[in-house]
């Protein structure tokens, strides 16, 4: 896909319907104020931007987060970084918690506007990360669909989660409409992710119905974009308008640390 300038630096789309690399930007030191503001617009425009071998110390990764968004301190999170409580730091031996299509921080609400991951180690095969928009995924419904959705929620646990695989059994809830206006394009776009327990404003039967039906349709190959990764680089991606799969694939040790923002 032909790369279009921007600013200082290429955006190099990486498909039609979202995601893209960003080259040229040295994110390890300052990014001044026009830089910045072209990063925002490009954000906004393809939802998921990558920056390969940045190599960024966690402060900086803080700082690339705050061209963004304002970086975001979780309650429960044990895994931190020891000089910045704003890093969360992940070493796994073995994949798979996250190979499911999922939405960051449905425990809250609103939930987390952004994510970002740094890779320190990732395998020399496998090891993708997949994003869907779910944007796209709406503009595809009809339109009588859309006006059903307008009335119908998600329930998801509470439970913001430490880190750790233990998860008490669900007792208290919070709901997300399915069907999401955007803070800043006001771009309609599904709000659903894997976790949801069940939707309400319908009746029971409905739901049980129509919750596999979203699930499917906001995760068609038709909506999505993949990225392999390297050491040193780091991705940033709109958490109110795509959902993720990172893809088990692969045996051996990943390492990535992780700022959330919003």
């Amino acid at each position: 896909m032909t790369a279009t300038r921007t600013a200082p630096y290429e955006t190099r789309p990486a498909s039609p319907v979202l995601g893209a690399e960003i080259v040229g930007v040295d994110l390890t030191g300052a990014v001044d104020d026009a830089t910045a503001e072209a990063l925002r617009e490009d954000f906004w425009k393809h939802k998921v931007l990558v920056f390969r071998g940045q190599h960024l110390t966690p402060d900086a990764h803080v700082k690339a987060v705050q061209i963004f968004d304002k970086p975001f301190d979780h309650p429960r999170w044990l895994h931190r970084y020891e000089d910045n409580r704003l890093v969360y730091v992940f070493n796994l031996e073995k994949g798979g918690a996250a190979a499911q299509w999922h939405v960051g921080g449905t425990w809250r609400n609103p939930p987390f506007n952004i994510e970002s991951l740094t890779y320190q180690v990732v395998p020399e095969v496998g090891g993708r990360t997949l994003w869907a928009d779910l944007q796209a995924a709406y503009d595809g419904l009809s339109e009588p669909f859309k006006r059903l959705l307008e009335s119908v929620n998600a329930v998801y646990s509470d439970y913001p989660g430490d880190g750790t695989y233990n998860r008490p059994p669900v007792t208290g809830t919070v709901e997300h409409p399915v069907v999401r206006t955007h803070r800043h394009t006001g771009r309609k776009g599904l709000f659903i992710s894997s976790s949801a327990i069940r939707l309400s404003g319908i009746n029971a039967a409905e739901g049980e119905a129509l919750l596999p039906l979203l699930l499917a349709h906001a995760s068609s190959p038709n909506y999505t974009v993949g990225f392999g990764w390297r050491p040193g680089d780091f991705v940033i991606w709109d958490n109110q308008a795509t959902w993720h799969y990172a893809v088990n694939d692969y045996d051996g040790p990943r390492e990535y640390r992780k700022v959330i923002g919003g």
